[in-house]
């Protein structure tokens, strides 16, 4: 699907030192273990949004909804990379990163139908949910403002001195906001280990990014700030492991800030309320049809032989039961008590 991964182009930095210049490396080998693995933190995304968007149709979830659909790979295959204490924070498009983060398929769904047993308590929705002992630090509805927060994290990390890194998410819509050149300028002068994650899903909301961006190639956008950056089939979770691993370590080497453009592409509108007519339904089949992360997993599995046809529905039905479960429990779990309004609020 995406073009081509392109190194960034090498930089002196003010000091004359050089800046090491990352390179997109090639996609990870899989074992059998690693792609089933994959297969199935995917499946559990792709199957969860269905079924939120399901929820959303009959009225169980109001305000807005987001869905990852189609976008699975790029947060399966960073948190892949990751180990304990890496944060992750992102925007509102946020369900999927929930899940990837090992966050309860309960707790998340409860949260969209604003139950007792959600993550933030009912009062968050689908845009806002925290998980400090999960080093999620949230969907923000507000957008571009988590890139701030993110690297906030980064610095944060840094101050204490650990190896830890914040993966920061945000669309190639934000990528736009004034915020976010704040964000870079302050990361690459004090050299934060900080990913910029852009999820450059092709439109910002309704708007194709060759009408709203003069530069369209975002793995670029740090460059006046000595940021690097690489492209990656974000449609292609071994690509998208490999990336992260090269990024993390770039990181963890104290050579600060970098930039990950994950080409990827969502199946559905901006948000439940889009119907998505600047596209044409040609366009999407075709992206399903060649490009379907989660397809071209279950296409080596079978190649390979590491698995049958049956053996993958199984998968498929076991992933399908969690769901369901979450489903009934975000529908029959109480409402929040009002007295909860007043909980959780910094004096």
């Amino acid at each position: 699907m995406a073009q081509a991964a392109r190194k960034s182009s090498a930089k002196t930095r003010a000091d004359g030192k050089s800046q090491p210049i990352p390179t997109a490396p090639k996609p990870a080998d899989f074992s059998k273990e690693q792609e089933l693995a994959a297969y199935r933190h995917m499946l559990l995304i792709r199957r969860f949004e269905e079924k939120a968007g399901q929820l959303y149709g009959m009225g169980f979830i109001g305000g807005f909804c987001h869905l990852y659909i189609g976008q699975e790979a790029v947060v399966t295959g960073l948190k892949l990379a990751m180990i304990e204490g890496d944060q992750m924070i992102t925007a509102y498009r946020d369900h999927g990163h929930m899940l990837a983060m090992d966050l309860s398929p309960r707790g998340v769904m409860a949260e969209l139908t604003g139950r007792r047993g959600g993550l933030s308590k009912g009062k968050g929705g689908s845009m806002h949910m925290f998980s400090k002992e999960k080093n999620f630090y949230g969907g923000h509805g507000i957008v571009g403002a988590q890139v701030s927060l993110g690297t906030g994290l980064a610095f944060a990390n840094r101050y204490r001195g650990n190896k830890n890194v914040s993966l920061t998410f945000f669309g190639d819509g934000a990528a736009n906001q004034g915020q976010v050149y704040e964000s870079f300028n302050m990361a690459s002068l004090w050299k934060l280990p900080v990913i910029y994650v852009i999820e450059n899903n092709r439109y910002a909301m309704g708007t194709s990014v060759a009408r709203s961006s003069a530069e369209t190639d975002f793995s670029q956008r740090g460059a006046s700030f000595r940021i690097p950056g690489v492209q990656v089939d974000g449609m292609d979770v071994r690509a998208v492991k490999s990336a992260g691993e090269m990024a993390l370590e770039h990181c963890r080497s104290g050579n600060g800030p970098i930039i990950l453009e994950m080409l990827t592409y969502r199946y559905r509108g901006h948000s439940m309320s889009d119907p998505a007519k600047y596209r044409t339904k040609e366009e999407v089949q075709k992206m399903r049809s060649e490009h379907d992360p989660i397809e071209q997993v279950k296409a080596r599995v079978i190649d390979k032989k590491w698995a049958t046809e049956d053996e993958l529905k199984a998968v498929d039905k076991e992933v399908r039961d969690i769901v369901a479960d979450a489903a009934d429990f975000a529908q029959t779990d109480p409402e929040p008590d009002p007295s909860e309004l007043w909980t959780d609020i910094v004096h």
